[in-house]
């Protein structure tokens, strides 16, 4: 408790709490995927346990997966911070990635969630009528061949990511393959190796929600790029 309240007086300290918060909401990390990846870098689920020194290594992490600071804007409205704003954020990045959207910025999924909501701000919404916006990109999730329901019963919430996020790599690779930019025959881990140098050196069922987002991102890239030519 002493050292959390000497941590919590220190403003570099909270400035780079700061800077983690921002990341993983770029990055579209949800919880599970963020407590996972602090706790490979540092050692410890929560920033509030961590030194100066540990969140410095947290945030210089964060960079490596694309992580780029941007210099705040005056008169920029804040982006929605509530639950189903996070979940929404998540959905709509990987979204990006099965390329079922064009645009993954903060702005564009504001755009989409007033019109779903009939709101100003996506801020200001009523967190009881979100689960239509969640809908919503769910069956948008749906038509690109990202399976978003059937979830085994018996998986715990963990569990249930995981899959949802070895499906999302299933259906980038689906188009990847129509694109002709992966081979009839490969699975996830070839086409992780073959077109983006990821070897994980586990079957794909082993890899963590960490290992998965950083294949479906660089499937997406590639995915683009052949969409592109």
């Amino acid at each position: 408790m002493a050292a959390n309240a000497k941590f919590a007086a220190d403003p570099r300290r909270r400035a780079l709490i700061g800077k983690i918060k921002v990341a993983v909401k770029e990055l579209g990390y949800d919880d599970d995927t963020y407590r996972g990846a602090l706790h490979l870098v540092t050692g410890h689920m929560s920033a509030a346990n961590c030194s100066d020194g540990e969140l410095t290594r947290m945030v210089e992490h964060l960079r490596t997966k694309g992580f780029r600071p941007k210099p705040k804007k005056a008169g920029v409205r804040p982006a929605a911070d509530h639950a189903p704003a996070r979940k929404a954020r998540a959905l709509w990045i990987s979204l990006y990635h099965l390329g079922a959207i064009d645009n993954p910025k903060e702005q564009a999924l504001e755009a989409f969630a007033c019109r779903q909501l009939k709101v100003e701000a996506f801020q200001w919404a009523d967190q009881g009528r979100c689960y239509k916006l969640i809908e919503a990109l769910k069956a948008m999730a749906e038509r690109h061949g990202w399976v978003q329901g059937d979830m085994l019963p018996t998986l715990a919430a963990p569990g249930r990511l995981r899959l949802l996020k070895r499906r999302l790599c299933d259906a980038i690779l689906v188009k990847l393959k129509e694109n002709g930019a992966a081979g009839a025959d490969w699975n996830v881990e070839r086409a992780a190796f073959s077109l983006c140098g990821i070897d994980h050196g586990l079957h794909v069922i082993e890899w963590s929600v960490e290992q998965l987002d950083e294949c479906a991102r660089s499937l997406g890239q590639k995915l683009r790029g052949a969409k592109s030519c």
